[in-house]
């Protein structure tokens, strides 16, 4: 079993809060526009870190993340980008990978709208953590926490941070 905490949407911020709810997570997820290096530097230097670029993320970011991530956590294949749609929504340059080699599980940031979908016609669970940081128009800093045993994504958590 792997014990995932997912973020996205720090835009140059991490609440010391984070920290405490990801303590027992093997691997932090972080769906994109981090704002800086250092932001995922200290994520890494906490617990392994996986990540991917977001539109507002620089070159010190992008040298490092890519745009898309796809890989397998234990035996669920997850494709990771930053903007990326939601069920029947999909982004252009989303869609047509998506719809022809659809993951178990797929992360995407951007909207800073927590959003825990599934999508019957491609089987596959839509993750969107919300936004993590104080930039932007949500009112509550969010963040997921979940566990990958086998082929199943189970206790699903989502946590609530202060306001912005």
């Amino acid at each position: 079993m792997t014990k995932i905490g997912l973020l996205s949407d720090t835009h140059g911020y991490l609440d010391d809060a984070i920290f405490r709810h990801f303590e027992s997570c093997d691997e932090i997820w972080h769906a994109g526009d981090f704002g800086n290096i250092a932001i995922a530097d200290t994520l890494a230097a906490f617990k392994p870190l996986k990540g991917v670029y977001g539109n507002i993320d620089g070159q010190d970011i992008r040298t490092v993340y890519p745009e898309n991530l796809r890989f397998t956590c234990e035996a669920v294949d997850v494709w990771m980008t930053h903007i990326g749609g939601y069920p029947g929504h999909y982004t252009p340059l989303v869609r047509d990978t998506i719809y022809r080699h659809p993951p178990k599980l797929f992360i995407c940031g951007h909207s800073h709208i927590l959003k825990v979908l599934y999508d019957q016609k491609l089987q596959c669970l839509h993750l969107n953590p919300g936004a993590a940081g104080k930039q932007g128009w949500h009112k509550v800093r969010t963040l997921l926490r979940f566990s990958i045993n086998d082929n199943r994504i189970e206790q699903l958590e989502v946590i609530e941070l202060a306001g912005r």
